[in-house]
């Protein structure tokens, strides 16, 4: 994908076509993520200006490898949720500790940044546990990699984090230091549009 201008968080319409048609062509090919939904419906959705930031980090979620699609439909609200549904935790991702704190107290062999440090920059909302799980009945992810989770405030508070994989075709929780960090684990993200 296209550099996006300046710092404006939005895309010359040649980014947003080209961002277009990478979510259609995926939507159409995993129609099991997203069974009745039709695309001009979620499109809609995107258009300007509502939909003009959230492209943006749609944006960003496909250039750091997420393969975002949709996953689901909130009726209350009218939005279609997107997951990062790249198989492995997206590349462009990993090697980072889970937040801000916990990498600003490492001495030594910082990580360049932190995943909720980068999903707020992205403008999206890491998985939760419950989403983590909800991603893992559409397909099989995450079989080699790892991804950090929403980590509830108590156990935040003690230095930890959660994360989650798949391996042995089940689905598991872990924690871990949250300053901790490792090439194999990034972090999946959602996004309301």
């Amino acid at each position: 994908m296209n550099k996006i201008k300046s710092n404006k968080k939005e895309l010359s319409s040649e980014q947003r076509e080209e961002l277009l048609s990478i979510l259609k062509a995926r939507f159409e090919k995993n129609m099991n993520r997203h069974k009745g939904f039709e695309w001009t419906k979620v499109q809609a959705k995107m258009d300007p200006p509502a939909g003009g930031e959230k492209m943006w980090s749609l944006n960003e979620m496909e250039r750091t490898g997420g393969e975002p699609d949709v996953v689901g439909h909130d009726k209350k609200t009218g939005e279609y949720i997107f997951y990062d549904c790249s198989t492995e935790s997206p590349k462009g991702r990993r090697n980072v500790c889970y937040d801000r704190e916990s990498l600003e107290s490492r001495k030594e062999y910082k990580p360049e940044n932190s995943a909720i440090s980068m999903a707020d920059a992205m403008g999206i909302e890491i998985l939760t546990e419950e989403q983590y799980q909800e991603l893992q009945k559409l397909g099989k992810f995450d079989t080699k990699t790892s991804s950090w989770i929403k980590t509830p405030a108590d156990i935040r508070k003690l230095g930890g984090a959660l994360f989650c994989d798949r391996r042995f075709d089940h689905v598991f929780l872990y924690h871990n230091g949250a300053e901790s960090y490792y090439g194999a684990r990034g972090f999946r993200g959602s996004i309301r549009v």
